[in-house]
């Protein structure tokens, strides 16, 4: 069963990011694009069995720009915050990605931001330039602070530059905090399991009165305070109260 999943996954990820390169390119407004990024991932969650509790969704006002601040436990949460965030994003992506053939390249002429996290130099004006189109566009910005997925089941140590974006930008933080995830895919056995995800979206946190770079920490450091509790909660299997 999971290899046919694993068909159906890779045609539908092949034409989907076609289409996504042709948005890309034709598009520059990403209405096309955004709406693209609904369609693909529908499909991914339904072939792969996934069902999604979403609590906290009366905290994401519609077509509010915010900085949504996400843990990172596997590749389904790209789709499930595809799927389910209300808002347009950006996503923050790491440089190695726009390599991958077609969903690398869409990735890259879309509205997403990437980041060299070898180069701070690099990645800082990475920040800079995005910053300058989420303004402009109002697009909100999603963002694994984390910089890669936990295999432990801990959190990571946030990554600083992922704040100072946030602070620039000054839209409000929204932490999200995703769980489940973690037991959809293995690699050893290679299985694809179905499965429930729980997203929940806390309440919005002012960040346009940062000032200093201690402020950014302090508020990194809240934010994945927020996110970790509630993380904690789901594991312990009282999250959905």
């Amino acid at each position: 069963m999971t290899y046919v999943k694993l068909f159906f996954l890779l045609i539908h990820t092949i034409i989907c990011s076609a289409l996504a390169l042709l948005c890309g390119l034709l598009d520059r407004s990403h209405k096309a694009y955004f709406i693209l990024t609904k369609i693909f991932s529908a499909p991914v969650l339904a072939i792969s069995g996934i069902k999604v509790n979403i609590t906290g969704k009366e905290n994401v006002i519609p077509k509010t720009p915010y900085v949504f601040v996400s843990n990172h436990r596997s590749l389904f949460d790209i789709p499930v915050l595809q799927r389910y965030v209300p808002n347009d994003f950006s996503f923050v992506f790491k440089k190695e990605i726009a390599k991958v053939p077609l969903f690398g390249w869409q990735m890259q002429l879309g509205p997403h931001i990437i980041i060299d996290r070898q180069n701070p130099a690099k990645a800082m004006k990475s920040i800079e330039k995005a910053k300058k189109m989420l303004v402009k566009k109002r697009i909100s910005v999603l963002l694994f602070p984390e910089g890669t997925r936990s295999k432990t089941g801990e959190m990571l140590p946030f990554k600083r530059g992922a704040f100072h974006l946030a602070t620039q930008v000054g839209f409000p933080i929204i932490p999200v905090t995703i769980s489940g995830t973690e037991n959809l895919f293995q690699k050893k056995p290679l299985k694809i399991n179905s499965g429930f995800v729980n997203l929940h979206f806390g309440k919005p946190i002012p960040a346009d009165n940062i000032s200093s770079r201690r402020e950014e920490l302090e508020l990194m450091e809240k934010v994945r305070d927020i996110i970790e509790e509630k993380y904690k909660k789901e594991l312990a299997g009282v999250g959905n109260s």
